[in-house]
This record gives C-alpha cells, sequence and structure tokens, in this order.
C-alpha cells in the first residue's frame, strides 16, 4: 500500500468534508508514491513524534493533531514564528516520514465518540453537536449513566484516563446525563446545557465559561486537552488496520504530557 492509498482509504472513514475550513487534514509532508512500511500512531506530529516513528521503522506518523494548521513561513530546524511545526516538518523530510492527520474530522467521526463512551462505561445516545440526531456525525458525545455524584464522576473520570482532573460544581450533585468533549470546550458547553446534561468532561475551558456552567448547574470536569483526545490514537490504530495495515506493522505512542505541573514544596 503506498502513502496516498492509506490517505484515501482514511478519508473513507473520516471525509475531508467532516473537517473544519480552518483545518490541516491528511498529507502534510512525504512521498504519496513510497511504500507503506510500518505506521506510528500519536496524538501529536512534534519533532519529539517524529523521531520516534523513525527510530520504531515507521515511514508514516498518523496523528490526530496536524503539524501545522497555518504553514511555517520556512521549513528549518528552528523558525521563529512557527518553531515547532517548521522543526517538525524539516525532520520529517529529512528523515523520510510522511505525516498523516486526521483532526477535526476524526472529532466528528462515530468512532470517535463510541471510544470515549466504552472508556468511561457509559452509554453512548449521540454526538454533543447534533443531540437530536443519534446518527449524525459531530463532535463530542452525549451519554447515560446510573445516577451518581458529581464527585464520584470525577473519581472514576480521573481513575480512566489517569489523571487527577480540576471540577466545577457543586460535588455532591447527583448527575446522570454526561457530555464529554476532546479537547477544548469552546461553545460546547452551551450544547451540553441545551441537551440537558449534568456534567461535562471535556480538555480544557475558559475560566469564565466553567464559572457560568457551575452557576447554572451543569459540572465541568477538566482533564487537560492531551489527556481528553488520547483516546483517538486507539481510533486511528484500528482504523489503519480496518483499511489494510498488519496489525504487526502499526505502533501506538505511549502517551506522553509534554508539560508538569509544580508542587511546592
Amino acid at each position: 500500500m503506498k502513502v496516498k492509498e492509506l490517505e484515501s482509504r482514511l478519508f473513507e472513514m473520516f471525509p475531508r468534508g467532516d473537517a473544519e475550513d480552518w483545518d490541516h487534514v491528511g498529507l502534510s509532508v512525504g512521498d504519496p508514491e513510497a511504500e507503506v512500511e510500518r505506521v506510528f500512531v500519536a496524538l501529536d506530529a512534534t519533532v519529539e513524534d517524529i523521531r520516534a516513528a523513525h527510530e520504531a521503522g515507521a515511514n508514516v506518523l498518523l496523528a490526530h493533531h496536524p503539524v501545522y494548521i497555518k504553514a511555517p513561513e520556512a521549513f528549518v530546524p528552528e523558525a521563529g514564528t512557527y518553531p515547532q511545526a517548521s522543526a517538525a516538518i524539516f525532520t520529517a523530510a529529512r528523515l523520510g516520514v510522511s505525516v498523516l492527520s486526521f483532526h477535526t474530522n476524526l472529532d466528528r467521526s462515530r468512532e470517535a465518540r463510541f471510544v470515549i463512551a466504552r472508556r468511561l462505561g457509559f452509554d453512548a445516545l449521540s454526538s454533543l453537536e447534533y443531540a437530536i440526531d443519534a446518527d449524525a456525525a459531530g463532535y463530542g458525545v452525549l451519554m447515560e449513566t446510573k445516577r451518581l455524584s458529581l464527585r464520584d464522576l470525577a473519581e472514576h473520570a480521573a481513575t480512566e484516563f489517569s489523571v487527577e482532573p480540576r471540577v466545577w460544581g457543586d460535588p455532591e450533585r447527583e448527575v446522570s446525563r454526561i457530555a464529554y468533549m476532546g479537547g477544548s470546550l469552546g461553545h460546547f458547553g452551551e450544547l451540553a446545557r441545551a441537551a440537558n446534561a449534568d456534567a461535562i468532561i471535556c480538555g480544557e475551558a475558559g475560566y469564565h465559561v466553567c464559572q457560568d456552567l457551575a452557576l447554572r448547574g451543569v459540572g465541568v470536569i477538566l482533564l487537560g486537552h492531551d489527556v481528553s483526545e488520547y483516546p483517538f490514537c486507539a481510533v486511528l490504530a484500528d482504523a489503519c488496520a480496518e483499511v489494510g495495515v498488519s496489525t504487526d506493522e502499526i505502533v501506538v505512542s505511549r502517551f506522553r504530557r509534554p508539560w508538569w505541573t509544580y508542587m511546592k514544596g
């Protein structure tokens, strides 16, 4: 299978038309005619990820996040405006690693929806973007579970995602209708509220957004952007196998948090 064939087959699963207009999905760098030897799946497409792919014997890095949204002004080891993206593309080209990304089109997929519901052990009802249409592709997931406290939901999410989340809302308030939004919450908190969600789990959200939701009775559990979307790597790996890449030639990156928390004392 050639790189361009892998890209085409993955677009059949995660249509380009489902991606945002501003997004950059598909092939960013590499030879479309190259034969796929091994695929390295990662959340990001950083220099570190590209080097890890090369060291694993992969000539394709399949990432959720694009290597860039806006193209760097130069493809060099370091560039003043977009240093991460610039260096990543430079490194990928030098090492012969093709980079494919499936971002907002994967976010809207049923596969992304169900991997989250399975992770939490809840029943998926619909996307959050189109809560009244269970079959429509859309961002996030609306779920139901037995009634539990917001505190217990936060503990459950902390266990399943191996993280210490920040939580907004009354810890003893009972919840059962749960929304989930990977990455940034943005305006989807209002959609969760309109869908009668008792709580929303997401990667990150603004202070005032969380404050407003909590005051109106919607608990908010913040996992961290990367933590909330790492399960999508499993979606990409499964998709690779489904379109014909041998499971022996698919390597999934271990989760690496690129930031750390300072603990006084």
